[in-house]
């Protein structure tokens, strides 16, 4: 019995790290110290870091202009997280990405297949039970593509919109921080610069530090379409998933159409998998990407500071006071009148 839980607590180490890029919040002000960390796991738990001779690419996008992260910024945190401290600078909607080498892994034919349907790489686990593989080990050579993008003061700038060119990306149609919580957002996903259709995309949120509370019914994230319970982020539970929240699927543009229906951090991940063959050592290719952001009721920075003075008007012990010296006036004129 031991032997099953082993292979299925390696398998969950080894298969089911989602790379994103996380912040405490995505709304900061200009020239504020800020951190960033590369959460390699899932989006609530890292469990390893990222090693600086992994990373192709590690840049940010501001102003028109695109500055790389050196090696030596960046920070190990308990051995399981990736740090970078910043400065935020000027006002504008920045982006940051982080695109890492090909690595391979070796897996049996049945820690190969859970793993497909635990990470949602649905298409592929089809396919392999169409053509009677599902008996087969395999090689796989993956690499992982992430964006964030986080909003500066309150001047929107179009830095939301540059496409990096890793080989797998999440390109947003519009300015995220010019959303709103209950609306949508077009995002495209492309392949090697070209859209990619039919590619299953998964979008999920969770409630910021900074999100402002409607009621805890509406920020449950243990529904129907966010199925987030604590079993399935349990790394020993053989519940795990990666595939909470809205499951979509790219049309022939590349596009899909992400709900926003609450405040909150959304982030998007999707893994394209293809077989190989013609490398001997290899049976398929996968590159992995993810996309984050925040979204809020109001637009701007200050989004999440809440007046409770009901009324636009002056407080009400001025129309009160207001009305006694009237009254007072009033009894002193027909007073003088009555003499």
């Amino acid at each position: 019995m031991r032997k099953p839980i082993f292979l299925l607590f390696a398998l969950i180490l080894l298969c089911s790290h989602d790379l994103y890029i996380k912040m405490e919040t995505y709304f900061l002000q200009a020239n504020q110290k800020a951190t960033l960390s590369l959460y390699n796991g899932t989006f609530e738990t890292s469990e390893n870091i990222i090693t600086r001779d992994r990373m192709l690419d590690a840049s940010v996008v501001a102003q028109g202009k695109r500055v790389a992260i050196k090696p030596d910024q960046w920070k190990d945190q308990d051995s399981t997280i990736t740090q970078l401290t910043f400065n935020t600078g000027e006002g504008g909607t920045y982006v940051v990405g982080v695109s890492t080498k090909a690595k391979n892994i070796a897996l049996p034919a049945k820690e190969f297949n859970s793993y497909l349907e635990h990470d949602g790489v649905l298409d592929m686990l089809e396919q392999r039970t169409k053509d009677g593989l599902l008996d087969q080990d395999a090689v796989e050579r993956y690499e992982k593509h992430i964006k964030a993008i986080y909003q500066v003061g309150d001047i929107k700038t179009k830095d939301w919109s540059t496409v990096l060119g890793y080989p797998l990306e999440f390109v947003p149609q519009a300015n995220p921080y010019e959303k709103c919580s209950g609306e949508k957002l077009e995002v495209q996903l492309l392949a090697d610069g070209k859209p990619l259709p039919q590619q299953l995309v998964y979008a999920d949120y969770i409630q910021s530090a900074q999100a402002h509370t409607h009621s805890d019914h509406d920020h449950e994230h243990d529904g129907e379409n966010h199925a987030h319970t604590n079993a399935e982020h349990d790394h020993k539970q053989e519940s795990h998933t990666h595939t909470g929240g809205q499951q979509l699927r790219t049309n022939d543009q590349g596009k899909v159409l992400v709900d926003l229906p609450e405040d909150g951090v959304y982030y998007l991940r999707t893994i394209h998998m293809a077989k190989v063959s013609d490398n001997d050592s290899l049976t398929h290719r996968s590159k992995w990407a993810t996309l984050t952001f925040e979204v809020s009721h109001k637009h701007g920075a200050s989004t999440h500071t809440h007046d409770h003075d009901h009324g636009d008007g002056p407080p009400a012990w001025i129309f009160i006071v207001s009305s006694l010296l009237i009254i007072g006036l009033l009894f002193l004129v027909f007073r003088k009148k009555n003499q």
